[in-house]
């Protein structure tokens, strides 16, 4: 495993999700400035996905073809200039407009970077992937507290903070892009040393099953990142800051959660750490919607964040061994397409939240782990010669 350039790279997911956290602090601050509605606001939490999500397996396919590490750093610019245009309009499609382009550029990213990370981890993916996952997570729990903190100290324009972090690693990653390639290709020279091994197959109908299983994980991660600040304000009572807190709290257990995932699948395989980490949704996701404790609260979203992010980095190496032949693709899809699927939801649990209430939104989300856990059941165990 390359260290240096997996830890580079994991930087680049870092500062590119910084913008994906930090528009689930931005909703309260629109929802106080221009009187949104929850569905108004859960919707440009589904323009976001839907524009970084969809367009993903494309990015991947292209990378597939002919691989471009310029899309890293251009993605990463896009990807902080939309959002911190955000603060400058105060007309909704502009919002939309701005959230699309940062979309946009976060699509750009991901398949690439996933697609770099496998070709340069050897035989630690999983260990490698969830470094790189990591990188994605800090970037959630950070995002919220680096904008709440600039909206509270500048208003509206502090959204402006996010063009920083993006600038500074996309010159970074340019600059390193000849030692990238040639990792690369070094790595394609490796693979082409065991041509004589029997072709490997691409394998749709397991991927069908995990890209379902992605896609129920999507659901409950996009709910929680939605729901959980605007839960601790207008439900709990609690102020803005603490909202924001919260959505750290639990990204930042999701941090441990993410490398956890990685090793255990590398010993015991990701069919494993999937099961364990819907299994514990099952259990710790009714226990949150029963209390009222803050403390208690608080400490349920530990369990929670791993259930929600222990799976994930497993899930896409999972995804590229059962398309061998189309990492980027398997990338893009896990990391978009069934992402962007599961992201749908956020905008039909606004009109829940409009009709009912917030408790009852996040109640929606409890069938959602046991069905995860069903498709998990399903596949294979990875420990093993995948067989479909």
């Amino acid at each position: 495993m390359n260290k240096i350039n997996v830890y580079l790279i994991s930087l680049g997911h870092m500062v590119t999700d910084i913008n994906q956290g930090a528009l689930a602090a931005l909703l309260p601050f629109l929802i106080a400035e221009q009187s949104l509605s929850y569905t108004a606001a859960a919707s440009l939490v589904f323009v976001a996905n839907a524009s970084s999500s969809l367009v993903q397996p494309l990015f991947g396919h292209f990378a597939d073809k002919l691989s471009k590490p310029i899309l890293m750093p251009a993605g990463m610019l896009l990807a902080g200039a939309g959002l911190a245009m955000t603060g400058f309009t105060d007309k909704y499609w502009l919002l939309a407009v701005f959230v699309t382009l940062s979309g946009i550029g976060i699509a750009a990213f991901h398949p690439e970077g996933a697609r770099t990370i496998n070709r340069i981890s050897g035989d630690n993916k999983a260990t490698a992937m969830s470094i790189f996952s990591v990188g994605g997570n800090l970037g959630f729990a950070v995002g919220p507290a680096i904008l709440t903190t600039s909206l509270l100290t500048f208003d509206m324009k502090g959204t402006m903070v996010l063009i920083v972090p993006v600038t500074i690693v996309a010159i970074l990653i340019y600059l390193r892009q000849p030692a990238l390639q040639q990792v690369q290709i070094a790595a394609s020279s490796k693979a082409a040393d065991t041509s004589a091994q029997p072709p490997k197959v691409d394998q749709w109908g397991l991927f069908a099953r995990l890209a379902g299983a992605v896609t129920c994980r999507a659901i409950i991660f996009y709910g929680l990142n939605t729901f959980i600040p605007l839960y601790w304000i207008y439900v709990l009572n609690q102020s803005k800051a603490a909202g924001a807190t919260a959505l750290t709290v639990m990204f930042s257990a999701g941090l441990a959660s993410t490398l956890i995932g990685g090793r255990l699948a590398d010993r015991f395989g990701s069919r494993t750490v999937m099961l364990i980490g819907y299994g514990s949704l099952i259990v710790s996701l009714p226990l949150f919607l029963l209390s009222q404790n803050i403390i208690v609260l608080t400490a349920l979203l530990v369990p929670i964040a791993f259930g929600v992010f222990a799976p994930f980095s497993p899930m896409i190496v999972l995804g590229q061994k059962y398309l061998p032949n189309r990492v980027g693709l398997a990338s893009g899809v896990t990391l978009g397409l069934a992402i962007s699927i599961g992201g749908v939801a956020a905008p039909l649990l606004g009109y829940v939240s409009d009709l009912h209430g917030i408790y009852w939104a996040l109640a929606m989300l409890l069938p959602i782990p046991v069905m995860a856990t069903l498709l998990s059941y399903s596949l294979p165990c990875d420990k093993s010669p995948v067989k479909n």
